[in-house]
């Protein structure tokens, strides 16, 4: 099984092709707002090494630009080829690049919502509930041990230490495309729950009225 994986949901823009348990091309560029012009040629590229089975791509949360060019680009190789597509939302990309010892507890990944707040998701079995939108000082208390992951890590943790909650700060703050195909291949193969493509936005996209 070869899955063809595309995220542009944070910071960052990757593209990678996996094939059976192995990343065999990847691309990934630094950025904000740079999705739309660094995708394309990077998915081309990637392509180059193999042809895919399946196309996956991060839903979400994220930003709305990022989300929606990784979405559409997926969406265009999909039909062009014929090939069924898989979402993967942020939070189950960046939990899957965790090690498996700090998987076995519950992640909480924490997206920067550029408006004070987070986009919190609460993944578990790399299978991720629907975020909830929070200001810091909202923060729920954890249950258990809980691994931080994304572009907000640094400042949920800090307030969850504060509180004496049993939380790891990890270094697991931007999706990769490598992660999101692990995560496609287990959506895949039935493992655990489908989710199809539609943008998963914790927030509606901030728009000015001219």
């Amino acid at each position: 099984m070869r899955i063809l994986a595309l995220d542009g949901s944070l910071a960052r823009a990757s593209v990678a092709l996996w094939a059976d348990g192995v990343v065999v091309a990847h691309r990934a560029q630094a950025g904000e707002r740079i999705q739309p012009t660094a995708l394309p040629p990077m998915a081309a590229a990637v392509l180059e090494a193999g042809t895919p089975d399946a196309v996956a791509v991060v839903v979400g949360p994220g930003g709305f630009t990022g989300l929606r060019a990784a979405i559409a680009l997926a969406e265009g190789i999909a039909l062009g080829l014929n090939l069924p597509l898989v979402g993967v939302t942020t939070g189950e990309a960046l939990a899957a690049a965790l090690p498996e010892a700090l998987r076995a507890g519950e992640v909480w990944s924490a997206v920067d919502t550029k408006r004070g707040r987070v986009a919190l998701e609460r993944v578990s079995g790399l299978v991720a509930a629907l975020p909830v939108v929070l200001a810091e000082h909202d923060l729920p208390q954890p249950a258990g041990a809980v691994a931080v992951v994304g572009d907000a890590a640094p400042v949920v943790a800090a307030r969850l230490l504060a509180r004496d909650a049993d939380a790891v700060l990890t270094d697991s703050r931007l999706p990769d495309a490598g992660a999101v195909a692990r995560v496609a291949a287990l959506r895949l193969a039935g493992a655990i729950p489908p989710r199809d493509a539609a943008p998963l936005y914790a927030e509606p996209p901030a728009v000015r009225m001219p």
